[in-house]
């Protein structure tokens, strides 16, 4: 596995010392860069999480991943970078059943620097651009959206801030995307649950074929047969969303032309509805 191809890949050049700046630098570019999908499952074959794997499908194929792919290799690169750098575990809160996923469901890392640890995350479909500080339960601001991290009780949510309901009182509104700890990971303890999300109707990426990928000025998304442009307004706050159902014909031209991928077998696109866990975390 090659660094310098790795950082090709997400369009990062020059000297990159591990500091603050090249951290924001190459997690902005990995989400601009690398697509957040599960195609794989959907063309009947199985994600599989050896770096050397990863890195041959991301870096060598142009190919993006699920949570366990892509944080998985981007940990690795920072390591490399010499950034110190632990895997955490999280649990994502899904937006179908509003329901939290178990423990390993999400692989989300914290780097620390020059004595402040950041929240880095590039394997999110709706998550930051920049690393977040976790020194801080203030609101952090970026160009996509503001963001905070709130500890109540073990766990540390990360929530974004969502347009306040018109029936509401005018307050802000914040949306839980998912929770975790800092309790220290190692990249085996995820095996199960990467399984457990190829094959349960419980499961998002089981129930439905998904590509998204972050743009300047807002996301494109391949669900099942639909493409999902949202835009957002001058100044970040504003999103606006166009829905377009698509043949198979154009998913695969959407996907080369948008997304940089081409697929090698047949794509069964999905977007079937999620039975809700029998426990819930």
């Amino acid at each position: 596995m090659d660094v310098q191809k790795y950082l090709a890949r997400i369009g990062c050049s020059g000297p990159c010392l591990p500091t603050l700046e090249t951290l924001r630098y190459v997690h902005l570019n990995h989400v601009l860069t690398v697509p957040f999908e599960n195609l794989t499952i959907h063309i009947g074959e199985r994600v599989k999480l050896e770096l050397p794997l990863l890195y041959e499908k991301i870096v060598v194929r142009r190919r993006g991943g699920f949570c366990y792919e892509n944080n998985g290799l981007f940990s690795w690169l920072l390591s490399q970078m010499g950034f110190d750098v632990t895997i955490l575990s999280a649990q994502v809160r899904n937006r179908f059943t509003r329901a939290y996923g178990p423990p390993f469901d999400h692989f989300i890392m914290m780097v620390k620097l020059d004595g402040h640890r950041w929240l880095c995350d590039v394997g999110f479909g709706s998550g930051f651009q920049l690393p977040l500080s976790l020194e801080t339960d203030s609101p952090q601001v970026q160009s996509h959206g503001a963001y905070r991290l709130r500890t109540q009780g073990n766990f540390i949510f990360m929530e974004m801030k969502s347009e306040p309901e018109v029936s509401g009182t005018g307050e802000e509104c914040w949306t839980e995307l998912y929770k975790f700890t800092l309790e220290a990971r190692e990249r085996d303890d995820f095996r199960a649950m990467c399984d457990y999300h190829q094959s349960s109707a419980s499961s998002i990426f089981f129930c439905k074929s998904l590509c998204s990928l972050l743009l300047p000025t807002g996301r494109i998304t391949i669900m099942g047969r639909r493409l999902i442009i949202t835009s957002l307004s001058s100044d970040g706050q504003q999103a606006t969303k166009t829905t377009t159902d698509l043949s198979d014909e154009e998913i695969t031209e959407i996907l080369r032309e948008k997304f940089g991928i081409v697929l090698h077998s047949p794509l069964t696109p999905k977007d079937v509805e999620i039975v809700p866990p029998p426990v819930t975390y």
